[in-house]
């Protein structure tokens, strides 16, 4: 008779500390206030300031940029996850905020013009750097399901307290976000693994994507208002954009934490272990 393995339902020390920092990278300080010190400038007084014609400039931009993720992002990927042998080689973060910030630095001088070509550039290089990291984390990017996941990390980097409805929320926000889109991306993957790249505009993977670029997009715009101050440079683009690729890199550290501990321990127990870092913070 075959034993069905049970999960641990209490954390080791070193796994408790792990998902203390998944936590403080999933509830860090948004992406607004870090442009804003990147540049010196209060982000919300700069996106007042975009043309009207921006906001379709942007949301165009961000379905380019995302659906082009899936079908070049992940070509460049080494697809090494779990079945791979011996232990998981740690994300390289540096490299992809170098790249990124080459392209901030060739935009910066062109502001909104520069965004149709820049985006998707910049979004399949941050795409690239999270599916590193959730590599290192142990997810098999063989699996259809994964994929998809790393494409959802851009529908995660909007913060705890932006998808949370109360001050209670806002200390979960992240579950609170990664279930609005879990069962969008359950869907997703079904059709993507039975079909394949024939599931390219089926309707599921529509949907999924339609979910994740109306969050992404807001995020793109408080990058594109940093980026708006006249003759902002190349200096000025490459912090701009340093501070997107941290943005999300962060988040996806802290997602494929999460998403590890709960292989090991179920996600009741890591939900509760959670919670209690909340607690014992507060306490």
């Amino acid at each position: 008779m075959k034993t069905i393995p049970i999960a641990t339902t209490a954390l080791t020390e070193d796994d408790r500390a792990a998902l203390a920092r998944a936590k403080e990278a999933l509830e860090r300080q948004p992406l607004a206030m870090k442009l804003a010190s990147a540049v010196g400038a209060p982000i919300e007084r700069l996106i007042e300031r975009l043309p009207a014609a921006a906001h379709d400039t942007v949301a165009a931009a961000t379905r380019v940029a995302l659906e082009k993720c899936l079908h070049v992002a992940l070509a460049s990927v080494p697809k090494s996850g779990r079945s791979a042998p011996g232990p998981l080689r740690p994300a390289r973060d540096i490299w992809h905020k170098v790249a990124v910030a080459t392209t901030g630095a060739a935009g910066g001088a062109f502001g909104l013009m520069a965004l149709p070509a820049e985006l998707p550039v910049t979004t399949a290089l941050m795409f690239r750097s999270i599916c590193d990291i959730a590599r290192s984390e142990g997810e098999d990017l063989n699996s259809a399901e994964a994929r998809l996941q790393c494409l959802s990390v851009f529908g995660l980097g909007g913060g705890a307290a932006r998808h949370a409805s109360t001050d209670e929320d806002a200390d979960f926000g992240y579950f609170i976000a990664r279930g609005a889109l879990a069962q969008a991306i359950s869907k997703a993957s079904s059709e993507l693994a039975s079909k394949g790249v024939a599931a390219h505009g089926a309707s599921a993977l529509m949907r999924l994507t339609n979910a994740i670029a109306a969050r992404f997009s807001v995020q793109v715009s408080e990058q594109v208002a940093a980026k708006s101050i006249p003759a902002i440079g190349a200096v000025l683009g490459a912090l701009v954009n340093t501070a997107f690729i941290d943005h999300f890199q962060q988040t996806a550290h802290g997602h494929f934490t999460v998403r590890r501990l709960e292989r090991q321990y179920g996600s009741d127990a890591v939900r509760l272990a959670y919670e209690a870092i909340e607690r014992s913070a507060r306490g």
